[in-house]
C-alpha cells in the first residue's frame, strides 16, 4: 500500500468535521454534499473485500426512494447479497475515521479480515440518476486506484441490475451475462415463453401504466422495451424528464400515502404499477368505478407469487419446500390467507431485506416479500437443478410442461435482490396465465385496515424487542400496556420498534375498522411517548 498516495488522495476526499454515519441496511444515506469521503473510502474498501474474497464487488451510488438532494452508497457481496454484516463495522469505522488515522484502520481490516494484499481486485461501479451520482461515483473510482484496483463503470443502472451484474460475473456467466443485453436478453425471453402459454395470448394485450418515481427505471424500461413481446404494452408516467425525483411519485409515497403519484393519470379499472427510485420496490394499485383507490402492496404480490408457484409444484409432482418469509408489518389477512387457505408455512423476522433473504434461503422455495414492495423469490440449488432436469427429460406432459413454466420463472425472477422490472414481469406473466384481472388479484383477500406512526424520543436505543421485532422487552412496563391496548379491539394487533436511522419509535397498529387502528396506533403512541421518553408535544389523535 502506497502511503504517500493515500494521504495526497485522501486529502482531496476530506471528512466534514463532527460527521458520524452509520453503515446500516441501505448502506450509506445521508445529504448528497456530505458524502464525498464516504465514496472515496468506500472505493478503498470495495479493493480490501475484493482482495478478501478473491471476487468481483460491487457499489451502488443510490439513495433510493429519499429526495433527490439525497445520495448514498451500497456494498455488493459476490453473488449479488448484501454485504457481510462483520464488513458493515469496517465500513462505518473507516467512514468515521479521521484523516490521520486512515491509514492504521486500512491495516487493522486487512489484518482482522485476512485480506491478501497482493490478489487483484476488481469492482463494479452502478449509479442512478441523481445530478450528485456521477461526481460521486468519480470520488469512488479514485478510492479504488488509489489501492491499485481494478474497476468497471457501468454508469447509470438500476439497484438490482447491479446486483445481477456482480452474481453473473462471480459464477462465471452461468447466472447470465454481465451486460445489460444479457439481463434484458435474459429476462425477456423468459417472459415471451411465459406469455406464450397464456389462454389468450393471441390477440389480447397487457396495458400497464408504470410510474416510475421521475428515476431510472424509466431510462432501464425504454432501453429493454424493444424486447418486450408485442403483447405487453408499458405506459411509462414521471420519466424523469420534467419533475424531481420521488417528489410525489414512487413506490414509497403511493404506499405511505395510500394514494395514486403525480402526474399519472388513471381511468377506472385500469392496471398501475410505481417503482422507487432505484427500481428494486414495486406496489401496484389500481381505482375502481367509484373512484375508491386500491393499493396492492407486496404482501399481495408475494400471495399472488405463492398461489402460482403451489399449483407449479403441486402439478410437477415433487416434495420441494416452499414457504414465505414476512415482517412483522405484514398485514395480519395476507398471513392468515397464507396459513390457512393456501397452506403455506409464514415465517417472521425482523425488518430489513438481510432478514428475509437470509431466512428465504433456507428452503427449496422461499418467497419473500416487505409490505413496502420490495422482495423477490429464491430457488435452492437442488430444486433448480431438478426442475430445470424434469423440464428436458419428464415423460408425462402435463408435470414436464408445469416444470418448463418453472424453469422459466426462474429465468424471469432476479434472485440476487427485489427488483421492480422483473417482478413487474412476473407479475403480468402470472396474471396473464391465470386469467386474473388486477381486481380479481385484489379480491384474494381483504386487508385489515391499519396505520403506521412515528413518536420521537430522546434515545430510541430505550426500546428493546424480541420475537421478530413483535414484542417489546424494555421500557419496562410498554409491551404489557400495548396488551391491554389491544384487547380492547377486534382483529387487532399492534408493535413498536425502533428506526434504525433517526431518533424515532415506529409504531404499527391494525384492527378491523380503520378508526379502530387509528385509535389503537394513537393510543400506544401515547404510551411510548410516556414510557419511552418522547419529546416535544405528545401525539395528537
Amino acid at each position: 500500500m502506497d502511503s504517500e498516495a493515500l494521504k495526497k488522495h485522501s486529502a482531496l476526499h476530506p471528512k466534514p468535521a463532527g460527521l458520524t454515519l452509520q453503515y446500516g441496511t441501505a448502506g450509506f444515506r445521508t445529504k448528497a454534499k456530505q458524502l464525498d469521503h464516504v465514496m472515496f473510502r468506500m472505493g478503498l474498501l470495495a479493493v480490501l473485500r475484493s482482495k478478501a474474497v478473491a471476487s468481483t464487488i460491487g457499489i451502488m451510488v443510490t439513495a433510493s426512494h429519499n429526495p433527490e438532494e439525497d445520495n448514498g452508497v451500497k456494498l455488493v457481496d459476490p453473488l449479488g447479497e448484501m454485504l457481510h454484516p462483520s464488513w458493515e463495522e469496517y465500513a462505518t469505522q473507516l467512514a468515521n475515521a479521521e484523516e490521520q488515522d486512515l491509514q492504521k484502520i486500512i491495516t487493522e481490516i486487512c489484518q482482522k479480515a485476512a485480506v491478501n494484499q497482493h490478489k487483484d481486485a476488481l469492482v463494479f461501479i452502478g449509479r442512478d440518476t441523481r445530478p450528485s451520482s456521477e461526481k460521486l461515483s468519480q470520488s469512488v473510482i479514485d478510492g479504488i486506484s488509489v489501492l491499485g484496483g481494478q474497476y468497471h463503470d457501468y454508469g447509470l443502472v438500476t439497484t438490482p441490475q447491479l446486483h445481477y451484474m456482480v452474481c453473473c460475473q462471480n459464477t462465471r456467466g452461468q447466472y447470465g451475462k454481465a451486460t445489460l443485453e444479457g439481463y434484458y436478453e435474459k429476462l425477456s425471453k423468459a417472459f415471451t415463453e411465459l406469455i406464450k402459454q397464456s389462454p389468450s395470448s393471441g390477440e389480447s394485450q397487457r396495458h400497464l401504466k408504470i410510474d416510475c418515481a421521475n428515476g431510472i427505471g424509466a431510462l432501464k424500461l425504454s432501453e429493454m422495451e424493444p424486447y418486450f413481446p408485442k403483447q405487453m404494452l408499458i405506459h411509462v408516467y414521471n420519466d424523469g424528464t420534467k419533475e424531481k425525483l420521488n417528489h410525489f411519485c414512487g413506490a414509497d409515497f403511493v404506499k405511505v400515502n395510500q394514494k395514486p403519484p403525480r402526474g399519472l393519470d388513471m381511468k377506472p379499472d385500469e392496471s398501475c404499477c410505481s417503482f422507487d427510485g432505484d427500481a428494486d420496490r414495486i406496489v401496484y394499485y389500481y381505482e375502481d368505478v367509484t373512484g375508491h383507490f386500491h393499493l396492492i402492496d407486496g404482501d399481495k404480490i408475494a400471495t399472488l407469487i405463492s398461489i402460482f408457484l403451489k399449483e407449479l409444484l403441486a402439478k410437477m409432482g415433487q416434495a420441494l419446500k416452499m414457504a414465505v418469509v414476512q415482517t412483522a408489518y405484514a398485514n395480519g389477512s395476507s398471513t392468515r390467507y397464507l396459513e390457512e387457505t393456501l397452506k403455506v408455512p409464514v415465517h417472521c423476522v425482523k425488518t430489513g431485506v438481510k432478514h428475509l433473504h437470509h431466512k428465504a434461503q433456507e428452503f427449496d422455495v422461499g418467497v419473500y416479500f416487505e409490505a413496502n414492495g420490495h422482495g423477490t423469490v429464491l430457488f435452492s440449488k437442488a430444486a433448480e437443478t431438478k426442475i430445470r432436469q424434469l423440464a428436458k427429460e419428464e415423460k408425462d406432459d402435463e408435470k414436464r410442461e408445469a416444470a418448463k413454466v418453472l424453469e422459466n420463472m426462474i429465468d424471469l425472477i432476479n434472485q440476487t435482490v427485489g427488483d421492480a422490472i422483473s417482478d413487474m414481469l412476473v407479475i403480468e406473466a402470472i396474471l396473464a396465465l391465470k386469467g386474473l384481472t388486477v381486481q380479481q388479484w385484489d379480491a384474494v383477500y381483504t386487508d385489515l385496515p391499519n396505520r403506521l406512526l412515528k413518536v420521537q424520543v430522546a434515545d430510541r436505543r430505550v426500546i428493546d424487542t424480541t420475537d421478530a421485532e413483535r414484542r417489546a422487552v424494555t421500557p419496562p412496563g410498554l409491551q404489557e400496556k400495548i396488551d391491554a391496548l389491544v384487547k380492547k379491539y377486534k382483529l387487532s394487533r399492534a408493535f413498536v420498534r425502533p428506526s434504525g436511522t433517526e431518533d424515532v419509535v415506529r409504531i404499527y397498529a391494525e384492527a378491523d375498522t380503520q378508526e379502530n387502528a387509528d385509535a389503537l396506533a394513537h393510543e400506544v403512541s401515547l404510551a411510548v411517548y410516556q414510557l419511552a421518553g418522547g419529546k416535544g408535544a405528545p401525539p395528537q389523535p
